[in-house]
């Protein structure tokens, strides 16, 4: 079974939530499922965070990403006060269920459509978040499947090799949950890679795989301010956080806080931060590094709909921070209503 390693000191009160809404007549509408490849994923996190805010006395509703939506949004009688979507995959991350909701003038919990979308499309990401000078990332280059067709696969191949060195990790340009990444040790297993990775999309990334400590940090905006959860080492047997490591229980270990010196541990939750900012991203986000040899964190990319489930990486660092669930993401449905945002085109 995995196992969470929590080392962390209770500090502070950690009851964030003010209370301050009619929960029973304040309707949260989250928004699960879709047609991605993540869809189970999906419907587990809206279910995982509805029940949590069922618990704290919110009227929670669910609906899929289907032909029924737009109506149930636009209705009288079934217009939500608030929305969390919690759509894993395209749909929910590229920005477009963002923009749906903002011209239908709702408000919704998480990044804009525009920052969804800078985020969701790795290359992009880097190259922002690079800008910065402060956040290292590793090398990289981004192809499509034509190119391979085109210039033909090892003669490609062989120029990956000769210009970013191995080893080298391979993962879709846009997408989640480790579909379609895979570590490459040696030249023979890079064309079944490329494989694997054109299955999820027409676009790879191929990024020097740097050897060291995996650690994720996740970040939760309360009333307009930051609460960064302790980073969380993910150790797993074969060293990939796959998509079978991510939601079937197993060997997978988790340490909180991560194993890394005391600076390295600020420098991480500094390098979220950043990129949090950077990227423009709001309410929610969960940004991933490799720690490397040096101490440094190298950052890889930015989730702006982390997974919600009981072995997702988010609520298992706010559990080892001494958090409630269901006390924390009242606070977050509560700083969002507080702000009474309205759209801004």
């Amino acid at each position: 079974m995995a196992q969470m390693h929590n080392t962390v000191e209770p500090t502070a009160e950690k009851n964030v939530a003010r209370n301050s809404f009619d929960r029973k007549n304040t309707k949260v509408l989250i928004i699960c499922g879709g047609l991605s490849h993540e869809r189970d994923i999906s419907l587990s996190s809206g279910k995982r965070v509805g029940g949590f805010l069922e618990e704290a006395g919110w009227n929670v509703a669910y609906h899929d990403m289907d032909s029924e939506l737009l109506g149930y949004l636009q209705s009288e009688k079934t217009r939500p006060d608030i929305v969390w979507p919690l759509l894993h995959g395209a749909s929910g991350e590229d920005g477009s269920i963002r923009d749906i909701l903002e011209m239908v003038d709702l408000p919704y919990i998480g990044s804009r459509a525009k920052a969804s979308r800078t985020a969701w499309g790795k290359p992009v990401a880097k190259n922002v978040v690079r800008k910065l000078g402060n956040v290292s990332t590793p090398r990289s280059v981004t192809l499509p499947e034509s190119m391979f067709r085109e210039l033909g696969v090892h003669k490609i191949i062989d120029l990956l090799i000769s210009s970013l060195g191995l080893p080298l990790f391979v993962k879709p340009t846009m997408g989640g949950s480790a579909l379609g990444c895979t570590f490459v040790h040696t030249a023979d297993q890079l064309p079944q890679a490329m494989v694997g990775c054109f299955a999820y999309g027409d676009v790879a990334l191929i990024e020097q795989a740097i050897e060291g400590t995996e650690v994720s940090v996740s970040i939760l905006e309360i009333d307009g301010n930051p609460v960064v959860l302790p980073p969380l080492e993910i150790v797993t047997p074969n060293g990939t956080y796959d998509y079978d490591a991510r939601y079937t229980p197993g060997p997978t270990d988790f340490y909180v806080p991560a194993r890394v010196s005391p600076n390295t541990l600020e420098s991480l939750k500094q390098a979220a931060l950043s990129a949090h900012r950077t990227l423009s991203l709001r309410d929610i986000s969960r940004i991933d590094f490799i720690v490397d040899s040096n101490g440094v964190p190298q950052f890889l990319e930015a989730n702006v709909t982390p997974g919600m489930t009981d072995t997702s990486l988010l609520p298992q660092a706010a559990i080892a921070a001494g958090y409630d669930l269901s006390d924390l993401y009242s606070a977050l449905v509560e700083s969002v209503l507080a702000q009474n945002r309205v759209t801004i085109r």
